[in-house]
């Protein structure tokens, strides 16, 4: 008796025809990315202009991420649905007239509301960029595409600071270019998904969109988000408004899974989680997420308030974290793609991560950037072998149809533990920071007066005898931050260490395989421990 091996599938795109398809999606991608770090140098000035303090500062990040979070799973599921080509292009109009909106911005409640609308176009842009290469690439060839995915990350983020640093520091230019410079990348972006992306769609069907689960959980991470920064500072840690709104956060969460479990077409599809590897990959990039958008958020101020650096300055001091992600990231999609093998540099991520957020941690004003520079590299380059990798690794999980829930998923908690984690360390290192402050005034014999305000401050305004004080304290204050965040990711690579490595499959129409002689009951068990 012969057996016939299936004939290999004739559509398969070449690399060339993938990379000519991905072009547009990498172009939205470094727009999308662009749109959070242009402003990360800048936020010092642009909250000057606006005065705007520590918590203002923590929530024009925190917005674009909680929209992010909110709006990711919808994309998601919309893609499953409806022509992924449409939704991205979609994502990206949206973008393009919220970044019109920020430039015009006159006050902070206008610019977080604008940052918030950004991060619902760029939130769609990021998880939708994931989706069409999973529908164009099988999962043994696409690390080598994920790490160029992870290198126009890096190139955005290397390039954000300093063009955003470059504007600010422009007299005639002005911290509003820092969103308007996005807008022609996003219409060319446009223009080129048009001609370039051509995808296997889903079969046409009217969507139902679970617009009481965005609801239930964007309230639910909101009201966490408001309670973790205003505690210790407008009311006790222990007190009523603590008790209601955590007691209230956790409520709304209990909600949105019961919804979740009756929507016709759930927001977060709970059936994902019977798979363990997307239950773990998940929860370990919502700890990879607070480690991801913590440093970022807080290094460009570090450096600005603690090193007295301009924006332009900032941005290029920063290199070293960049370049690591960036080369981790595609050194790491190429090896995967070779051998297959993705669990090794998760595990190796998390704990680079790890190590270079406690390093960091003892950063002060005072600390030589050499041995900076060599922490920012180890933390980077963790960052680039965790980010995309965790993603891929769900993706080699579940079936083709719900690949776009799944990814989507993934993105949702990492950008949700990002914007909690960025809120918390927000709040923290205002507190460290007044504290450190007041301890510096008091032991030069200065009246706190002196500091300027609660404010982000403007060093060139604050008198001589003070301007060391102010920066002793922020570099103490951002160093805190740094080690408070590293035991995050601590508990991901915990939970990395429990995911249990399936070969890449060849195919987007493989399911891993069941073990051999097994009956339908194993390949049911697998589907949880897979």
């Amino acid at each position: 008796m012969s057996t016939t091996l299936p004939a290999p599938p004739q559509d398969r795109m070449s690399h060339r025809q993938v990379l000519e398809a991905l072009s547009g999606l990498l172009l939205g991608l470094f727009v999308a990315v662009l749109s959070s770090t242009v402003v990360s140098n800048a936020l010092p000035r642009i909250l000057t202009d606006l005065h705007g303090g520590e918590s203002a500062y923590t929530w024009v990040v925190t917005a674009a991420l909680l929209s992010i979070t909110a709006a990711t799973p919808l994309w998601g599921k919309l893609s499953d649905l409806v022509s992924k080509k449409l939704l991205v292009q979609a994502a990206m109009v949206i973008y393009v007239l919220a970044s019109a909106l920020a430039g015009l911005s006159q006050s902070i409640g206008m610019l977080i509301f604008c940052r918030v609308l950004q991060g619902i176009g760029a939130g769609g842009v990021i998880a939708l960029g994931q989706i069409c290469l999973a529908a164009m690439v099988p999962p043994r060839e696409r690390g080598r595409y994920s790490g160029y995915f992870g290198a126009v990350f890096a190139l955005a983020t290397i390039g954000g600071p300093l063009i955003g640093g470059v504007i600010v520091d422009t007299s005639w230019l002005g911290w509003r270019w820092c969103f308007y410079v996005g807008v022609p990348f996003a219409l060319v972006a446009i223009l080129v998904l048009q001609r370039t992306l051509k995808l296997p769609e889903a079969t046409a069907r009217k969507p139902k969109i679970d617009y009481l689960g965005a609801t239930l959980v964007t309230a639910s991470v909101c009201l966490l988000m408001i309670w973790i920064s205003l505690a210790g500072k407008n009311y006790d840690w222990v007190s009523w408004q603590t008790a209601v709104m955590v007691i209230g956060g956790l409520a709304l969460a209990g909600l949105f899974v019961l919804v979740e479990k009756r929507a016709a077409e759930p927001l977060i599809p709970l059936d994902l989680f019977r798979h363990r590897t997307v239950t773990l990959a998940a929860v370990a990039s919502a700890f990879v997420g607070v480690g991801m958008y913590g440093t970022t958020t807080f290094l460009g101020q570090y450096f600005q308030l603690a090193k007295e650096k301009t924006p332009t300055q900032a941005g290029l001091l920063t290199l070293p974290m960049i370049l690591g992600l960036a080369v981790s990231s595609t050194v790491a999609g190429k090896l995967i793609t070779k051998y297959g093998k993705w669990k090794g540099f998760l595990v190796a991520g998390t704990v680079l991560l790890a190590v270079g957020l406690g390093l960091m941690g003892t950063a002060r004003a005072d600390t030589a950037y050499g041995l900076l520079a060599l922490y920012m590299l180890l933390a980077g380059t963790g960052l680039g072998l965790t980010s995309q990798n965790l993603v891929l690794a769900v993706q080699n999980t579940v079936p083709r149809n719900e690949l776009g829930a799944a990814s989507s998923t993934v993105t949702f908690f990492r950008t949700m533990g990002g914007a909690m984690g960025v809120s918390a360390l927000g709040a923290l290192l205002g507190h460290k920071v007044a504290s450190y402050t007041a301890e510096n005034f008091a032991k030069a014999g200065i009246p706190a007066s002196g500091a300027g305000g609660d404010g982000i401050p403007d060093l060139k305004k604050l008198p001589a005898q003070v301007v060391p004080l102010v920066t002793d304290a922020f570099g103490h204050g951002v160093g805190t931050v740094f080690l408070i965040a590293a035991p995050f990711a601590v508990v991901g690579f915990l939970l990395v260490l429990f995911i249990r490595e399936v070969p890449l499959r060849t195919s987007n129409e493989e399911r891993p395989a069941a073990p051999a002689g097994a009956g339908a009951g194993a390949k049911a068990a697998e589907l949880v421990n897979d």
